[in-house]
């Protein structure tokens, strides 16, 4: 579509070039000739006109071009009724017809023929009343070859304008059985997304199950498996939503640092080679709560993530989150660089154009289906957002995404609960090992974090500094890699008992050190830990959660499940069983009406596609139950029905909540604890 445009305005400029070329010839041999003098202003407006109408695309297409060719068939008939343009007139309306053929107007073909006919039968009469020519030989066959030429010119042209409509209608059929099958495939893809979805829903939680009990590499590797074909059917899920232009956006309060939560807790599901580093950066003058897409959100950043990562065997990447405050709320700025292998320009204007695979033979060598930054690009146009992105080969990519979102608690996300004095030490000697780009990293996250905090921050790139810096000022916080602190052990030890708390970060849990005002942490290093220890809650640090995901209280809610798929039950059954709530389950809508008139359940979990009685049905009958028996009901869908807008749907028909299989777990909690608040309470 944006390719035929683009078409169609080089034809429009081709076109409004031959007749200001012409035009402006009629001006000249005007003024020359001394014809009236008013007419040349005239003239000159129309050409400004038509420029102007080009330019800004004014009124529709064919308003344009109707204006252009009219236009030039008055000015014309204006020059060839002047005698001395006798035989200039059939160039000019051979140009004129050519135009029109660009066009494809073979109406406007035929009447510059006519006009043609008609300005030389006028000519013809003002030369014999004013007996301006001698019709010589001569003249006479000039004149025959004219009219037959112009004939002629006529006859091609219009064969030509034929050509090119049936050439067109051709053309147009394909493209419209093209996007048929494209709309096919698409609407197969989506469907076969949703029943796969089933099967692994029971792969995934069975999975789950086995591993709370006796963790088991093997069972780890099926999991696993399970959860990146999950997301891989997600991914053919989303595309197709794009292609279709059918993408729906949520619009929910959420907390920012939920965000960075949840990239931390699925972090290890990530694959992530284990030399790499992951540094995530925070402003913490982001504010606490926004309103939008979080689910959406979540995608962006997982996909810029497993790009980042996919792409680069040396080095690491760098996440960073921010905000720039506008009137209408806060563009939330998701900055994502690695130091992989980089793109080139065509790469990037392959993902631009929304190409599923900017390089073929790139992605497969690294596995996956090439969606992800074509998924991106989908999702935050849908957004209202944009996207930058700035690489070169072999020198890494940085993806900038910008999107709108309400601000709903202005407050800062992070900040300093505490009222003591703080002087930060980031103290790295250096790896010879490691990318510098990887320390220019931590070094940013250090600086943008005590900017957001408005706190003091001081590097140490040696022994030496670090004495110095401690020697000088009150140092209340250290922080460094256990490689470090490995080389001159004594001298930090001596540091953390004398008041000063020194925080280690680790490659593993192997490397934690035991000590007063010693902290440790296991890589990826984060902006919440740093902000958690600097508000003295060391042994929080290490679990960074907040208010909004601390697990929810479930013991003894009575749950009654309703599915048509007897594995999803067992599933259901397990995992809510962790829970320590009491479960019941249903076959079917009918069922679930008779267990609930017999029973007293706190949350029904809601199939949606069940034969006979779908969900939403049985959920509604079930609210005129228990508004008739004044009692509290809570349906939540539960459903592989995970298409683009299907949480706005169930909530819209009257779901307290909605959880999409495979399930979730954080999302399970998430739900839970806004679903059972006042229960919880009760309880």
């Amino acid at each position: 579509m944006e390719e035929s445009r683009q078409e169609k305005n080089r034809l429009h400029s081709m076109v409004v070039l031959i007749i200001s070329a012409l035009c402006l010839g009629a001006i000249i041999e005007n003024i020359a000739m001394g014809w009236e003098f008013w007419m040349p202003p005239l003239i000159g407006v129309g050409i400004l006109a038509m420029w102007w109408m080009h330019i800004v695309q004014y009124n529709r297409t064919s308003y344009r071009e109707n204006f252009y060719l009219i236009f030039s068939m008055v000015v014309t008939f204006y020059h060839g009724v002047h005698s001395s343009s006798f035989f200039d007139v059939v160039i000019v309306c051979s140009l004129l017809m050519g135009a029109a053929t660009l066009l494809g107007r073979k109406t406007i073909l035929k009447l510059v023929l006519i006009e043609f006919y008609a300005v030389i039968a006028v000519q013809i009469s003002l030369a014999i009343r004013y007996s301006t020519y001698q019709f010589n030989g001569l003249v006479v066959s000039r004149l025959i070859l004219h009219l037959v030429a112009a004939y002629f010119i006529y006859l091609m042209l219009s064969k030509l304008v034929e050509q090119n409509q049936e050439s067109r209608a051709e053309i147009d059929e394909l493209c419209k059985e093209k996007a048929n099958n494209d709309i096919d495939m698409e609407d197969f893809l989506v469907n076969i997304s949703h029943e796969l979805r089933t099967p692994l829903n029971v792969i995934n939680g069975l999975t789950d199950l086995i591993l709370r009990k006796e963790p088991k590499e093997k069972i780890i590797q099926i999991r696993n498996a399970g959860l990146r074909m999950a997301g891989q059917i997600e991914d053919i899920q989303d595309y197709s939503e794009i292609r279709q232009n059918n993408l729906t956006l949520e619009n929910s309060r959420y907390m920012v640092t939920s965000i960075v939560h949840d990239i931390l807790a699925n972090y290890n599901a990530m694959h992530v080679k284990p030399h790499l580093e992951f540094i995530v950066d925070i402003d913490p003058t982001v504010p606490a709560a926004l309103k939008g897409d979080i689910r959406k959100i979540h995608k962006i950043i997982a996909h810029l993530l497993d790009n980042a990562f996919k792409f680069t065997n040396e080095g690491g990447a760098y996440l960073r989150l921010s905000a720039l405050k506008k009137e209408y709320g806060v563009n939330l700025i998701i900055e994502v660089t690695d130091t992989g292998i980089g793109m080139t320009e065509k790469d990037i204007e392959s993902v631009q154009k929304g190409v599923y695979q900017a390089n073929k033979t790139r992605t497969r060598s690294t596995g996956g289906i090439g969606l992800g930054l074509s998924i991106v690009y989908g999702v935050v146009r849908a957004m209202n957002g944009f996207v930058r992105i700035e690489s070169q080969r072999g020198k890494g990519t940085t993806v900038r995404v910008s999107i709108y979102q309400e601000v709903i608690d202005p407050s800062p996300c992070l900040g300093i609960s505490t009222d003591k004095f703080i002087n930060i030490v980031f103290y790295d000697c250096g790896d010879k090992q490691r990318a510098p780009e990887i320390d220019e990293m931590y070094r940013n996250m250090g600086k943008n974090l005590a900017a957001g905090l408005r706190v003091n921050l001081y590097f140490a790139s040696s022994l030496d500094d670090l004495k110095k810096l401690v020697s000088r000022g009150k140092i209340t916080h250290i922080f460094m890699e256990y490689r470090d602190y490995a080389r001159d052990k004594s001298y930090i030890r001596n540091l953390a008992d004398g008041k000063i708390t020194v925080t280690m970060i680790c490659d593993n849990e192997s490397q934690y050190v035991t000590g007063s005002n010693i902290v440790c942490t296991t890589k990826p290093f984060h902006a919440l830990t740093i902000v958690q220890i600097l508000n003295g809650n060391i042994e929080g640090a290490a679990d960074v959660f907040t208010k909004e995901f601390k697990k929810p209280e479930l013991s003894g809610i009575k749950a009654l499940v309703v599915d048509d798929e007897q594995m999803n039950l067992v599933v259901a059954r397990g995992l809510f069983g962790e829970y320590k709530m009491i479960v019941d389950t249903a076959e079917s809508g009918k069922e679930a009406i008779e267990m609930y008139s017999r029973g007293d359940y706190d949350v029904v979990f809601m199939d949606h596609m069940m034969p006979g009685m779908d969900g939403i049905e049985a959920m509604k009958l079930l609210r005129g139950m228990a508004e008739r028996d004044n009692r509290k009901l809570r349906v939540i869908a539960l459903t592989a029905n995970a298409v683009s807008g299907a949480k706005e749907m169930f909530i819209r028909e009257g779901f307290d909540g909605f959880i999409a299989k495979p399930i979730n777990i954080g999302e399970f909690e998430r739900v839970m604890n806004r679903v059972m608040a006042d229960k919880k309470g009760q309880l």
